[in-house]
């Protein structure tokens, strides 16, 4: 998977998690929270891979 793809999965990933969260929180729902969570996280380890990918690239690429 691209650093782009990467980076695109985890924002998505983040939006859903705080939507999930949002309506969890409305609905006093603890389990979709908790899903909305996790996904979240989830997002966040994707875009940091992807930062990553970038990161290693922009190494390889000077060198």
């Amino acid at each position: 998977m691209s650093s782009t793809t990467d980076k695109i999965k985890g924002v998505a990933n983040e939006a859903i998690g705080n939507v999930k969260q949002g309506i969890g929180k409305a609905t006093d729902n603890d389990r979709l929270r908790a899903e909305g969570k996790a996904q979240e996280i989830k997002g966040e380890a994707q875009q940091a891979v992807g930062k990553a990918k970038d990161a290693v690239k922009n190494i390889v690429d000077k060198a």
